[in-house]
């Protein structure tokens, strides 16, 4: 495959113009040829098409590569459509809201010949696979569990952004905006990438404990407990509650030491037991478009394609068709205003998160919140 690779890009506002925006850095690689978007095209080129609907783009520009940074509910047809007519995807996470989507979509795949790259972008990182390797290397000694932590700030605003914002269901239709699935879905992603586990079949059994200090239907803290095929445990303490924004990691915690991943810095730190201070490995990352473009060109493997989703697809389903978030207790959350925004603040919640990844259990089990 030569020449410049016609690029769409359907959803171009908020987090879709950085897909614009990659795109147009690219080209002598990469021709920005259509977008896609309601609200209008907003600042491309004057030769890009702009459409208002996202599969009016699909079936009228012959694309080599379709990203997709669509409303959730869309993901899957979307995807199917752009794979059909030729094109690879591009697909934001979370990718699509049920294993049965997964499945489908994984079948479009294959029947097309066409990649599907997702938008994890943690997965990128030589880091990920270091981690792993190094977890089974025995450097910590036998595996304990993997753990999960993220704590980060949403306003009340941020859960009114969209129609489908902060809702499991619209419609009879999947949505799945929640801390774990969402915000912090890359949390969940690396560490099953971690672990090893990929696809739906790879998770036994998943036990949620979600909460809610916002007024909505979905869970903005939240804890869940995943048991994986072969043994392992994946414990993950997830919130947009909490007083300031750290830095997600994923843990993995063995009988002589744990490693720390953090996941955003592409960092990871080893403790062994028999050493009094960490040593810690800085990693480089590949942008996903990149991966893309070079899989296409000479077959190279996807560093997030979608049949590695399919685990985390799996958690995404117990978390939207289990029980509803419960409210948490009002005496526990307060209010900030912050840049004309409202922040809801849980207290406690870091700690709470902490225990949740460390111990391996819920925030129900452990008493806390």
């Amino acid at each position: 495959m030569t020449g410049r690779l016609r690029v769409g890009v359907a959803g171009v506002h908020g987090h879709g113009r950085s897909h614009v925006d990659a795109t147009l850095a690219r080209s002598s690689r990469l021709e920005l040829v259509a977008v896609a978007d309601p609200r209008g095209g907003g600042d491309v080129p004057d030769a890009t098409r702009v459409f208002g609907d996202a599969a009016e783009m699909l079936r009228d520009v012959d694309l080599d590569i379709a990203i997709l940074s669509t409303p959730i509910p869309t993901h899957a047809g979307l995807a199917a459509l752009a794979l059909r007519r030729g094109a690879h995807v591009l697909l934001e996470k979370p990718p699509v809201p049920s294993v049965a989507e997964h499945h489908a979509l994984m079948r479009e795949v294959d029947a097309a010949s066409r990649a599907v790259q997702v938008g994890f972008q943690s997965l990128g990182s030589a880091g990920v696979p270091a981690a792993a390797e190094l977890a089974a290397s025995g450097v910590v000694g036998d595996v304990l569990h993997y753990g999960a932590v993220g704590l980060w700030t949403r306003s009340e605003e941020y859960w009114r952004r969209a129609p489908w914002a902060g809702h499991r269901v619209i419609d009879g239709r999947l949505v799945a905006d929640g801390v774990v699935t969402n915000p912090l879905a890359h949390a969940i992603a690396t560490a099953f990438a971690i672990a090893g586990a990929a696809s739906p079949e790879d998770v036994v059994d998943v036990e949620t404990d979600l909460r809610r200090a916002n007024d909505i239907a979905t869970d903005d803290t939240s804890s869940l407990v995943v048991a994986l095929r072969g043994g392992g445990r994946l414990a993950a303490g997830l919130a947009v509650t909490a007083a300031r924004r750290r830095e997600p990691y994923v843990l993995v915690r063995g009988t002589r030491g744990h490693l720390v991943y953090h996941y955003t810095l592409d960092t990871l730190h080893v403790f062994r037991d028999d050493r009094p201070l960490p040593r810690t490995y800085e990693f480089g990352r590949v942008a996903l478009i990149d991966d893309l473009v070079a899989h296409m060109r000479d077959g190279s493997d996807l560093v997030a394609p979608l049949a590695r989703t399919g685990a985390f697809t799996r958690v995404l389903e117990a978390v939207v068709s289990g029980p509803a978030p419960a409210p948490l207790d009002g005496a526990l959350v307060t209010a900030s205003e912050h840049d004309g925004e409202t922040f809801r603040v849980v207290a406690g919640v870091e700690e709470a998160a902490e225990a949740v990844a460390w111990q391996g259990r819920t925030f129900r089990e452990l008493g806390l919140l």
